[in-house]
């Protein structure tokens, strides 16, 4: 079995976290989102992954790549780096790793994480994962037969058609027809709103006689912005409660401060006259003085000082001192 990821995006919606990290690196409890998105694939497939295909941004550079196959090692499995030079579509980026586009393949998206407990449909073709939502106007969607196939697939519907929403995670028995389907677009110059859409390759698989299910998942969690990337950290906190996965570190220094579970303290944290918590992320090195933190994630070897967070997401390095409370300040920024 094989993943490719494509994670070339420049993550503009989460700026200034993504200036100087990509967005999948982001950690979310902890640890980057690209990795949480490799071990929950790994888990619900159950069966070995043999390699993982990341493509990324062409500027992306040797640290991205050392962290990413060190991703891959921790699941047991090879890592490929592909480079996208140019941003044309989801059947581009995956093309960009066509070489890694055979035999049974997840395909997922980095800004996605969901959680679910599913097996895959061997008598299927592939398999597009969905989520029920309230919003299908928001997002593409599938339509079914009465048989439970996907028969249609729809982008942003004006009027409902289906309120099954494509999360981005998908399976192929055989990814070289994935492949064969991309390649004719690219070849012929398919494009919608002037880029390669991975959804016409999928049509045109349907249109083939190949058949297409879907996968349902119980969560889904988006990171595409700061709000959400806050709300996504707090449900992946008390999901890891509920696993009864222990989250702090014992190298915490915690003088007259109180820890609201569920929470994430990370190595050589100090914490000095405050309250943390409840679904608070805080990376390693970190020290907070006389504050007050609720929903918020704040990454490594940051100073809070005198602050009252909720919601707030603050970058690695940087320096906060004061009464605002939805803040969003990137890697060595000051606020003082």
């Amino acid at each position: 079995m094989k993943i490719v990821i494509p994670m070339a995006g420049r993550g503009s919606r989460l700026r200034p976290h993504t200036l100087t990290v990509p967005k999948p690196l982001i950690p979310i409890a902890g640890k980057p989102i690209v990795n949480r998105l490799v071990e929950d694939i790994s888990k619900v497939l159950n069966q070995k992954v043999d390699e993982i295909a990341f493509v990324i941004h062409s500027d992306f550079g040797d640290d991205i790549v050392s962290r990413l196959e060190k991703i891959s090692s921790s699941v047991g499995a090879k890592a490929s780096i592909y480079r996208q030079e140019s941003s044309l579509g989801t059947a581009h980026a995956i093309m960009c790793a066509k070489e890694s586009l055979h035999g049974p393949t997840v395909i997922a998206y980095a800004d996605t994480l969901f959680r679910a407990n599913f097996e895959i449909d061997k008598n299927s073709d592939a398999m597009v994962w969905v989520k029920q939502v309230n919003n299908p106007e928001e997002f593409g969607v599938v339509q079914l037969d009465d048989s439970g196939d996907i028969v249609n697939f729809v982008e942003k519907p004006d009027t409902f058609t289906s309120d099954l929403a494509i999360i981005g995670v998908y399976y192929f028995k055989e990814a070289e027809k994935l492949a064969k389907e991309l390649q004719y677009l690219l070849d012929n110059d398919i494009k919608k709103g002037n880029e390669y859409q991975l959804t016409d390759g999928l049509e045109n698989m349907k249109k083939r006689g190949l058949r297409l299910v879907p996968g349902k998942v119980e969560e889904w969690m988006d990171c595409g912005n700061k709000d959400v990337v806050v709300e996504t950290n707090s449900l992946i906190l008390d999901f890891l409660r509920k696993d009864k996965v222990d989250l702090v570190s014992k190298t915490l220094k915690s003088k007259n401060s109180l820890i609201i579970q569920p929470c994430y303290i990370g190595e050589n944290v100090i914490l000095n006259n405050s309250k943390v918590g409840p679904f608070v992320s805080i990376g390693k090195g970190t020290v907070i003085e006389n504050s007050n933190i609720k929903s918020s994630l704040i990454q490594q070897k940051a100073v809070i000082e005198n602050a009252n967070l909720n919601k707030a997401m603050i970058g690695n390095h940087a320096k906060f001192n004061g009464q605002f409370t939805h803040v969003s300040i990137g890697d060595y920024s000051v606020l003082d």
